[in-house]
Formats: structure tokens, C-alpha cells, sequence
């Protein structure tokens, strides 16, 4: 049995791209009822980032509506009379043009939970500022510092702000929800690009940049050009690894202490050891010598290789898995693909109450799209 615990949750997302869709995917993959309210064109997601789109919009149900015509009012009353949570992720000031925002609608649902998520947050001198995930982590302090040893500082693949606001945006929901009363929630993506880079590296001015780096914790090339990494840190790990490679037994490198103040030397002789072998060599023999060592790979290649997450059935129907396990069972469950733009926009008016003759009338005065 699958663990659903947001089963009888419902929830009416009016957010696009990415921070807000993910928050009510995390809903959605617990059980919750999601209603996607997408715009006459659609989710620009569906075009600009369309995997990630396919992904986080599973176990959704997508309603077309024009939220700029007047009519569109009699809907989310409707829709906002029949749910717990809505979610928005305009810039500040365009839900309440829209009729959308918290105001108008607890009128609706006294007890809403009611989510905004934003680039900068609701107020200050930078609420109206544009921005995308690269300002935000750039901004707050997460691109200030490197990843590896030898190298600077570089952007990660995954949007960090928008996926980490998604997170925290789903938390304050379930927070809100469990609390009973209705809320108002402010989400800010570079607060929380800001909160994570903080709890990293702290508020201290002087800070050490590669107080977070080890370089015997790093990533590698290999001599079939494929790229590995080590995970050396305790003191029993070396030890293991000085045994495959006893050129590293020296007085310079005898200690963790040593081995950052000589950080530079050691990684670049790391790396000429890694590139006597290919990875497959290189695999076997760290994991039999109990030294921590992964292959860089792609999530592709991930889901069908790994016995680590074939073992664990780590994916359903084409998508990653909830990865959250609960009394035994992995928890959530993807129940239904990724929806055509309005796919359900009929069959949720006529849950709400609205007959044929109604459902054409707002078709043909454009209130409606795609039913």
C-alpha cells in the first residue's frame, strides 16, 4: 500500500515554471488533489523547460482558464469554495489585478491556506525586482564559494532557489495545514537560496572559502575519460587509499590538517593517479578496498543501472519516485502522467456545479480554453 497521507487535500495551483508546480507536486505525489489553473497559452514551462515540466506536473489535474475575463470569477470561487490550499507565483501585486489574491479570496475559504511564492518576497525595496534562479543563488551568497578543490566557483545543473523555495513552500503548507487556521504564506527564492548558503558557510565575513571542501573529497577524471568521485574523510578511508596508492604516504599528507594545508599538491597528484586506470578498474578496486567512491552519471543512466534503486523500485511510470519510505512502503505514488493543457477543464466545472449550457457560454466568450 502506498502512503498517502494528503489524501482528501486539495489544492488549486495557479503558480508556473517551477518553484510553485514543485511544491504542489510534493503535495500531489502524498495524495493531495491537485488542480493546475493554466493561462489560454498555457504553462510557459511547457515550453522552456519541458522535461522538468513532464515531471513535476504528474498526478495533476490542468484546468485552461483565462483569469484576465471578468467571467473566470465565477470559477475560482467555486474552485477556492471547494479547497484547502491555493498556491500563486506571480510577482507581487498581479495576483491581486488577477482577483487571485488571499484578500479576495479567504472571502471564499475563512480557513485557507494560501501560498505566494515570489523572486524576492512580498515586500521590501526588491519585491518587484525580475529575476530567475541564477540571481537569486547568485545574490544570496551560493555562488561565492567552489565545489571542488581546484576549481571556482560554478552553477549546479539543478535550479537550487527554485527547487529549494518549492521545498519550503510545500513544509509551510503542511505546517499551515496541521496548525488549522488558515494562513497567508510569503515565499520568498532568494530567502531561501540565502538560508541555504547561510546554514553552508555561516554569516562570518572572513570565512574560509574552502572551509566545505576536502581534497581528497573531490571529483576525478579517469583515464577513459569518465569522471569519478571519492569521499575521503575519516582517517580509515585514507588509510585504505594510501594502500592502493602508497606515494600518499608522506609526512605532508599524514593528517586531515596536512592534507588542506597541502591541498593543492595532494589534489593534483590525486589526479594523476586516478588517470593511471580506466573507471571500471578503478570501481572495483575502491570498493573492494572499502574506500567511498561513485561514477558520475546521468539520471538516466542512474534509474537503469543502479541496484541500489532498481532494488528499491526508485521509479514509476517514467518518473523518480517520492523518496520518502513510511512503515515499510516507499511513500506517495505517481498515479496519473503529466496532462495536456486543459485536459480536465470539463470535468472539473462540471464537479463545481456547472451544466452544458454554462460550460459553452464560457467557452464561447473565451473564459475557458481548451476543453
Amino acid at each position: 500500500m502506498s502512503w498517502l497521507p494528503l489524501a482528501g487535500v486539495r489544492v488549486v495551483d495557479f503558480s508556473m515554471f517551477v518553484p510553485g508546480p514543485f511544491a504542489s507536486a510534493i503535495l500531489a505525489d502524498l495524495g493531495a488533489a491537485v488542480i493546475k489553473v493554466e493561462p489560454p497559452r498555457g504553462d510557459p514551462g511547457r515550453a522552456y523547460v519541458p522535461v522538468q515540466f513532464e515531471t513535476e506536473n504528474r498526478n495533476k489535474r490542468s484546468l485552461s482558464l483565462d483569469l484576465k475575463n471578468k467571467d473566470s470569477g465565477k470559477i475560482v470561487e467555486k474552485l477556492v469554495q471547494q479547497c484547502d490550499v491555493v498556491i500563486e507565483g506571480f510577482r507581487p501585486g498581479v495576483a491581486k489585478r488577477l482577483g487571485i489574491d488571499f484578500n479576495s479570496l479567504r472571502k471564499y475559504k475563512p480557513a485557507l491556506v494560501y501560498c505566494s511564492i515570489s523572486g524576492y518576497g512580498q515586500t521590501g525595496p526588491w519585491r518587484e525586482r525580475p529575476g530567475h534562479d541564477v540571481n537569486y543563488v547568485a545574490a544570496a551568497g551560493a555562488l561565492a564559494f567552489p565545489g571542488q578543490w581546484l576549481k571556482p566557483p560554478a552553477r549546479s545543473s539543478l535550479p537550487i532557489a527554485d527547487m529549494g523555495g518549492g521545498a519550503f513552500a510545500a513544509i509551510g503548507i503542511l505546517a499551515a495545514l496541521r496548525e488549522g487556521k488558515g494562513a497567508y504564506l510569503d515565499i520568498s527564492l532568494f530567502e531561501t537560496a540565502f538560508f541555504w548558503a547561510a546554514m553552508r558557510h555561516g554569516l562570518d565575513a572572513d570565512a574560509d572559502p574552502r572551509a566545505h571542501l576536502f581534497p581528497v573529497n573531490d571529483v576525478f577524471e579517469t583515464a577513459d575519460g569518465k569522471r569519478l568521485t571519492l569521499g575521503i574523510l575519516e582517517e580509515h578511508f585514507w588509510e585504505n587509499f594510501c594502500r592502493l596508492a602508497p606515494e600518499l604516504k608522506q609526512e605532508r599528507f599524514a593528517t586531515d590538517a596536512r592534507r588542506r594545508e597541502n591541498g593543492d599538491q595532494l589534489s593534483d597528484i590525486l589526479q594523476k593517479i586516478i588517470l593511471r586506470k580506466n573507471a571500471d578498474e578503478w570501481l572495483k578496486l575502491l570498493n573492494d578496498n572499502d574506500v567511498p567512491v561513485d561514477l558520475c552519471v546521468t539520471p538516466a543512466q542512474a534509474a537503469r543501472e543502479n541496484p541500489q534503486l532498481l532494488d528499491r523500485k526508485a521509479t514509476a511510470r517514467g518518473y523518480a519516485g517520492f523518496p520518502v519510505w513510511a512503515n515499510g512502503a516507499r511513500g506517495g505514488e505517481v498515479r496519473t502522467k503529466t496532462p495536456r493543457m486543459g485536459e480536465h477543464s470539463r470535468e472539473i466545472l462540471v464537479e463545481l456545479g456547472f451544466d452544458d449550457a454554462e460550460i459553452a457560454d464560457l467557452v464561447r466568450n473565451g473564459v475557458l480554453v481548451h476543453t
